[in-house]
């Protein structure tokens, strides 16, 4: 078969050429080894330092072959799986897959509609509606819930995710506590070390610090998950103009900088490791100063990332499906609908925060319903067009001749539904059948499908047993917090 880009899986989007990636990637080089960066971990600093690197106090200044050897040893693809043997995620250079993100301290209710704090019971609506959306491929808790303690916060999530959804998940962790918690959750629902060290249904979310920075706590994290095999995405970022460079290239180092001096100290811990890197790159808005989540810039640097990450043969974490929107409205659409298209073209590998409004701070399941849609659209684009002696239909066309219709053929019905997609929420019908049919908007639509799916879907049940067991660490969970309160 012949394609349009025979040497790329889909149609592709790209901001920077090699030599730009090959620039930027020496110039993060240099400011490794010439400026180095915090390193809040001893443990991570002694095996920087055993590499070669040399080290004053907490700052890493980090020769070139360190983390050039970190490139060659990370694996060039890795697989999660989900729960229910069905869904499985190949994390590699152009596989897109879209998934929502954590930690919004607000949540839209599904029911009244209020913009209120998150609480127990959101993460599992998240992860019950990712499991119903086609085109969602992986979950993440999207709220940060209010109403548990707040350093088991990432435990409880990860427990109602895992219960409500047979898709790999993404959580995250404050403490070697936390993760070890939610390790111990994953083999309740495997069965068994040996079934999850198999199929690893989750990989740990953990971030780094722009500018340049590490924190002890995220690479405690990730060192204890690696030691035990389970796969970790590290992503950070910065702000152009405030914790990176206002420039777009500036921003890039930074970014870099602080995405491959993380996967040399992982790769130090275990060589071949499955890490995926990823950023948020985010423009200031100049009028707030805040971060423009929605902003085009924030599109145009993600591009930019997963161009290098194709370069360097690393599997990226992007951003997509987010806006600054307070709620579900036009500018919510027309930010989403940019940033998925973009993301999807430019190749990134895992695309997160699908269903964030105002700056990260709101988590809402009709924004996560809508970019399902979104999305889907989006693969079609991907998908480009196959032109192949089977797929130019010259008999056909010699069959039907001049004036003739290709509707009646059976090669129309044979090959339509694979040719045209078929939307779940767009309104393509006449106005007179729209109107009889009760005049429904898209917001209306929308509402309506997330209602069906709450009311109606049902995720893949957890083994028998396993429920009592995630109880079971959840108390174990709250009696630890409590004796640790009490000695304080």
């Amino acid at each position: 078969m012949d394609t349009n880009y025979h040497a790329h899986q889909t149609p592709q989007f790209r901001v920077l050429s090699d030599r730009q990636i090959e620039k930027v990637y020496q110039a993060t080089l240099e400011c490794l080894s010439r400026t180095g960066v915090n390193v809040l971990n001893a443990e991570a600093r002694d095996l920087l330092q055993g590499a070669g690197a040399r080290v004053d106090g907490v700052r890493v200044y980090i020769p070139p072959h360190v983390i050039q050897d970190a490139v060659a040893a990370n694996p060039r693809s890795f697989t999660l799986w989900g729960r229910d043997g069905q869904h499985r995620l190949q994390i590699v250079p152009d596989r897109v897959y879209f998934g929502p993100g954590p930690s919004c301290t607000c949540f839209i209710d599904p029911e009244t509609g209020e913009r209120r704090k998150a609480r127990r019971g959101d993460p599992g609506l998240t992860a019950l509606v990712c499991d119903a959306l086609e085109d969602i491929d992986y979950c993440m808790g999207l709220a940060l819930i209010d109403d548990v303690p707040s350093r088991l916060a990432p435990v409880y999530e990860f427990a109602e995710m895992i219960a409500n959804t047979g898709k790999p998940i993404l959580p995250w962790a404050y403490s070697i506590e936390n993760i070890s918690d939610i390790y111990q959750i994953a083999l309740a629902a495997f069965g068994s070390e040996e079934a999850f060290c198999r199929h690893p249904c989750f990989a740990l979310f953990a971030t780094y610090q722009s500018p340049l920075q590490h924190t002890d706590e995220e690479l405690a994290n990730v060192l204890w998950a690696i030691e035990r095999d389970v796969p970790v995405v590290y992503i950070g970022g910065g702000t152009a103009g405030q914790t990176a460079p206002i420039t777009g290239a500036g921003l890039l180092v930074i970014y870099l900088a602080g995405a491959l001096s993380g996967l040399a100290i992982m790769q130090l811990k275990k060589r071949g490791a499955a890490v995926c890197i990823g950023g948020v790159p985010q423009p200031m808005d100049l009028h707030t100063a805040r971060p423009a989540y929605g902003g085009p810039e924030m599109s145009l640097y993600s591009a930019a990332m997963a161009d290098i990450s194709r370069y360097l043969a690393l599997p990226f974490m992007g951003t997509a499906g987010v806006s600054e929107s307070k709620v579900l409205d036009l500018q919510a659409a027309i930010e989403s609908t940019v940033q998925v298209v973009l993301s999807g073209l430019s190749g990134a590998t895992l695309v997160h925060d699908v269903g964030f409004l105002d700056c990260a701070d709101i988590g809402s399941l009709e924004m996560l319903v809508m970019n399902d849609e979104i999305v889907g659209m989006a693969r079609r684009i991907m998908r480009g067009i196959e032109v192949s002696d089977d797929t130019l239909m010259l008999d056909l066309i010699d069959r039907v001749g001049p004036g003739g219709e290709f509707m009646s053929e059976k090669e129309t019905a044979r090959r339509c539904r694979a040719e045209i997609r078929m939307s779940a929420l767009m309104d393509r019908e006449p106005w007179v059948s729209w109107e009889a049919a009760g005049a429904q908007t898209m917001a209306d639509r929308i509402r309506a499908r997330l209602h069906r799916i709450l009311a109606t879907h049902q995720p893949p049940p957890l083994p028998a047993g396993a429920a009592e067991k995630i109880e079971a660490i959840l108390e174990a969970a709250e009696a630890r917090e409590d004796h640790a309160r009490h000695k304080e």
